[in-house]
């Protein structure tokens, strides 16, 4: 079963427990609204590619962890898209859950997706109880203070931002998750594969940087200039365009160069190299390669 499949299904059987008699229809809806369809899912394929570059011995174990992190991903641009953030109107090509289902259902579809991601890590992973609480506590981290999405976000409401701060954590954090979540699941050493989630969720800030400066709307599926009209922190903003193209062309290079001597060392970079192609808007593609 290749990845993508490995990916769709546990997130599929995760959503549909909560989809059971007794769940409110239109909560239930919103969840999967929020879920399905996705987007790239780089950042469980991420972890997949890392868990089968250690040797990859629990296959159920790594789906596990790719699920709790994609979910909780989704439960943050579920909030990020509310009106007291980025009050966005579309997400992926379609309405914002807020748009579709409301508000109050949102934030609660937001919270049921967290609860979602550690019930799902929980009950997947079982099958190696030894490995769990490094991967709770791995996750965790990725979500909470003083170094997750919810310290990212919080960045937003100071008055003096710490822009690299400000990246590592709201967008950084999740993809360091999947790095060493992945070889985690696998029973590898996770701290040599820190540095490429480090390098790797800068870069996809940066890049979402750029697109909302640049990018059309419907190539990326969601409004672009936002953080121009929030006063929001931005790369390509602060630094210029070839400012922050460069900075993506330096992480990038950084990713690659930090992937551990492995056996699946060629497929990651094979991964790097295809997110750079699709990272970067068309109407600048020429100047990035």
């Amino acid at each position: 079963m290749d990845a993508g499949m490995r990916i769709e299904q546990t997130l599929n059987r995760a959503v549909m427990r909560g989809e059971t008699s007794g769940c409110p229809p239109r909560l239930a809806a919103a969840i999967r609204h929020a879920v399905f369809p996705g987007g790239a899912r780089i950042r469980p394929r991420l972890c997949l590619a890392v868990a089968a570059a250690c040797g990859g011995d629990a296959p159920e174990v790594t789906d596990a962890a790719a699920a709790a992190i994609e979910l909780l991903h989704c439960a943050s641009l579920v909030h990020d898209d509310l009106p007291c953030f980025d009050n966005a109107d579309t997400r992926r090509g379609r309405a914002t859950v807020h748009r579709a289902f409301g508000e109050p259902l949102a934030v609660l579809a937001g919270d049921a997706l967290i609860v979602m991601a550690f019930q799902t890590l929980a009950l997947e992973a079982a099958s190696m109880p030894l490995r769990l609480p490094g991967l709770m506590l791995s996750v965790a981290r990725a979500v909470g203070v003083p170094t997750g999405i919810v310290a990212g976000q919080a960045w937003e409401c100071e008055t003096s931002i710490n822009l690299e701060l400000y990246h590592r954590e709201k967008t950084g954090a999740l993809f360091t998750a999947a790095t060493v979540a992945g070889a985690a699941s696998a029973g590898a050493d996770p701290d040599p594969w820190r540095a490429l989630g480090d390098y790797l969720g800068e870069a996809y800030q940066v890049a979402d940087d750029i697109r909302d400066l640049v990018a059309d709307a419907a190539e990326i599926g969601k409004p672009v200039g936002r953080d121009a009209s929030l006063g929001r922190p931005n790369a390509a903003l602060a630094q210029g365009l070839d400012g922050a193209l460069d900075r993506l062309d330096e992480l990038l290079a950084g990713a690659a160069a930090s992937i551990p001597d492995c056996i699946g060392a060629d497929t990651l970079d094979a991964l790097i190299q295809s997110e750079k192609v699709r990272l970067v808007p068309k109407g600048v593609a020429r100047r990035a390669a």
